[in-house]
């Protein structure tokens, strides 16, 4: 009997410990901004984010071959907000004057438009193929800088979404980083 015990025990002790291992793997712990592949559900990497967050995507425009910046903040409904774009050159693509209560503005040589606030709850990225120097950029100040072709190739494009992942999504993925 005490031998029969001492399994059952034993078995409960493993039952519970991968219970305990699949939940620590698989529930969502950290908000991250996800660049999935295309249009799958694959991540191809993260950058882990808190609401209120700033970022930047800075592309080099392919005809006038300057830079171009997006301005944006993570929202507490986990969505992206558009809060400002700025440029040099007007040019295809490029937007000639503000909306609403938006402001447009020519300051140090650049034109802004400000008090954005458009929301996403996705954006359709692809990195330059023709001018490949696209960058992200984060952190009070826009203080991290990383190239998007330190990542992935020339040409790849991605589904940016603000998500939590599990554990497992945060080992598998690539994080971003400078």
């Amino acid at each position: 009997m005490k031998a029969l015990a001492r399994k059952q025990w034993g078995f409960m002790l493993i039952f519970l410990a991968s219970i305990t291992l699949l939940i620590t793997l698989l529930v969502p712990f950290q908000t991250a901004l996800i660049f999935y592949k295309e249009n799958t559900n694959r991540i191809e990497m993260f950058l882990p984010v808190e609401e209120g967050d700033p970022f930047q995507l800075i592309f080099t425009h392919s005809i006038h071959l300057t830079d171009v910046v997006e301005k944006y903040e993570i929202t507490d409904k986990k969505t992206i907000r558009q809060t400002e774009i700025s440029f040099e050159e007007f040019a295809i693509g490029m937007p000639s004057n503000a909306q609403g209560d938006e402001q447009f503005t020519y300051e140090d040589g650049k034109y802004h438009i400000k008090n954005i606030n458009q929301t996403f709850d996705q954006i359709k990225l692809r990195n330059g193929k023709v001018v490949s120097e696209n960058r992200l950029v984060w952190g009070d100040g826009a203080h991290y800088r990383v190239y998007l072709n330190d990542y992935v190739e020339p040409g790849a494009w991605f589904t940016l979404k603000v998500e939590d992942i599990t554990l497992w999504q945060y080992l598998k993925g690539v994080e971003i980083h400078e």
